[in-house]
């Protein structure tokens, strides 16, 4: 009876480890939307390497493809609470109301990189049925690594590409370059994002450009009565005026979003702020707020930036993701499966 009874207890400490560590395993599963590390392992195990290599490859040739790529990602994640890469999605029979046709997204670009990885990786792992979402996690954060010449957060996969894309969804969802500090922090807030995630990922802002109608009215109409916006150092907004001169700025005309370091991944975006050089009116938004203007202060260290951008980065990529049997895994990123 003794023995039996100790049999029963090793047992019964044996299913209560298996408990504990299904607990631990898939707890961290559900905290990061389902996703995990090396998802592919085992249908594609070069698949990160294919991706890096492809993303690496481009960003070489053309370093502008680094923001622009990280810009996709952000538009893909911040809309419909649902991370599902339907912003590369074209519209269909003139059909102006996918999420691609959304005013906010029509500046988007780098598409075609997307493209090129979905045709290498099929023709290294053919049919491993590889989700665009999670190519264009992978890429956005390749392309960044290029630009700040070291990896700086892990990519969790596992996503599934969506099939419902709304124009009007995107122009709900995604901040606008005139937000002020309480809306910057409801929308981001809905997605369940904090005010370190929001000064954190506006420091995207330190690569890549914008174009002068988006600064037009914070140079020449602030208010209404012909005025700059007093947000703006005096001679920051003489230096932007002379790039996007009245009547009418040219919308062609880009202006680098961090003034002093566009293609590098710094904390100059930050000390930028400081000065009173944030070219968007959500930038000096930061300002405005004392926790936040500390985080500013804080993250002109490119250290302390880069470690919250990657912290950042990673709950950003798990925002309502589609995984198991949600959504599809897309033939083509450019159009929903038939």
């Amino acid at each position: 009876m003794k023995m039996r009874a100790n049999i029963t207890t090793i047992l019964l400490l044996v299913s209560l480890l298996a408990v504990v560590i299904s607990s631990v395993v898939g707890g961290n599963d559900k905290k990061n939307g389902g996703l995990r590390e090396n998802f592919y392992g085992k249908s594609c195990k070069s698949l990160e390497k294919i991706v890096r290599s492809e993303t690496e490859k481009k960003v070489d040739a053309d370093k502008t493809l680094a923001p622009k790529l990280l810009r996709l990602h952000y538009h893909d994640c911040f809309v419909r609470k649902v991370h599902y890469m339907c912003v590369c999605v074209d519209p269909v029979n003139g059909d102006n109301t996918t999420e691609k046709n959304a005013v906010p997204n029509r500046s988007l670009a780098g598409f075609e990189v997307i493209d090129d990885i979905k045709e290498a990786l099929e023709k290294q792992c053919p049919n491993t049925n590889v989700s665009c979402a999670d190519i264009l996690a992978l890429s956005a954060r390749d392309a960044v690594s290029v630009l700040a010449k070291k990896s700086l957060w892990k990519v969790l996969t596992g996503r599934r590409d969506g099939i419902v894309t709304r124009a009007n969804e995107a122009s709900r969802d995604l901040p606008s370059p005139g937000s002020n500090f309480t809306t910057l922090l409801t929308l981001f807030g809905r997605f369940g994002l904090d005010k370190t995630d929001l000064v954190a990922l506006s420091g995207a802002h330190t690569i890549g450009v914008t174009h002068c109608p988006l600064v037009f009215r914070r140079l020449y109409n602030f208010t209404g009565k012909g005025d700059t916006d007093p947000a703006l150092a005096p001679a920051f907004a003489n230096e932007l005026k002379k790039t996007c001169p009245p009547p009418v700025a040219v919308p062609a005309t880009t202006v680098d979003m961090d003034r002093r370091s566009a293609l590098t991944f710094d904390g100059n975006y930050f000390s930028g702020l400081i000065k009173k050089r944030g070219v968007f009116t959500s930038d000096a938004a930061l300002l405005t707020d004392p926790a936040s203007a500390h985080l500013v202060n804080k993250f002109s260290s490119d250290k302390k930036f880069m470690d919250a951008f990657a912290i950042s980065m990673v709950k950003m990529g798990a925002i309502g993701v589609l995984t198991g049997d949600e959504g599809e895994i897309r033939n083509n990123c450019r159009a929903i499966n038939n």
